[in-house]
């Protein structure tokens, strides 16, 4: 398993990084157009890539079922979200809910708070509210809806991985310090961003 998640999180990498050396995004139309920005979205800002990448530290940390439900629960509640971003706009007041998101989910980690299944979870969702919102509000003009929520959940679903395969490797090393120093420097950045 350590063994699989560790191959998902470097193909993970390869894709963020080919991904953007691709990026020519006015060579598209309508739907495929909206894919390319919707997957560069979540890579262009360091908030949404600590916290996409902290949620699934934090699921590898906690183990069991929460590998799959709260990665799951973070997309699916973003999705719902970035719609409600699309149809009334405005982020002012998200930015800062994903500033938190990324001291929280840095705490959790450094932490290894032992969150039950559904209280982790739910946890995670309310942040994905946060940042699902500022996917949909910041939807580019002309860009195709459809394309740009699957380029942008794609995005999410790789940095998770990402996040499992740190999750795992540091979660195995000797001693608990490579996660609490992970999971520290991710609520420090948290925190200069809810100041700047």
């Amino acid at each position: 398993m350590k063994r699989i998640l560790a191959t998902a999180g470097a193909a993970a990498v390869l894709a963020l990084t080919s991904g953007v050396a691709l990026a020519h995004p006015h060579h598209h139309h309508g739907e495929a157009a909206g894919f390319l920005p919707g997957f560069l979205h979540p890579l262009t800002g360091l908030d949404h890539m600590l916290a996409m990448v902290a949620v699934g530290l934090w699921a590898a940390l906690i183990g069991g079922r929460a590998l799959i439900a709260w990665p799951v629960a973070f997309v699916m509640t973003m999705i719902v979200a970035a719609l409600a971003g699309m149809a009334y706009g405005g982020i002012s007041a998200m930015e800062i809910g994903i500033a938190l998101s990324v001291v929280a989910l840095g705490l959790a980690v450094a932490l290894r708070v032992r969150a039950p299944l559904v209280l982790g979870g739910a946890v995670i969702g309310l942040f994905a509210i946060f940042h699902g919102y500022a996917h949909g509000a910041e939807l580019p003009t002309a860009t195709g809806a459809l394309g740009y929520i699957a380029g942008f959940a794609l995005a999410t679903v790789l940095l998770h991985a990402v996040g499992l395969a740190l999750g795992f490797l540091i979660g195995r090393s000797p001693g608990i310090w490579a996660s609490r120093v992970a999971g520290a420097g991710v609520a420090a950045i948290g925190m200069v961003l809810l100041v700047v």
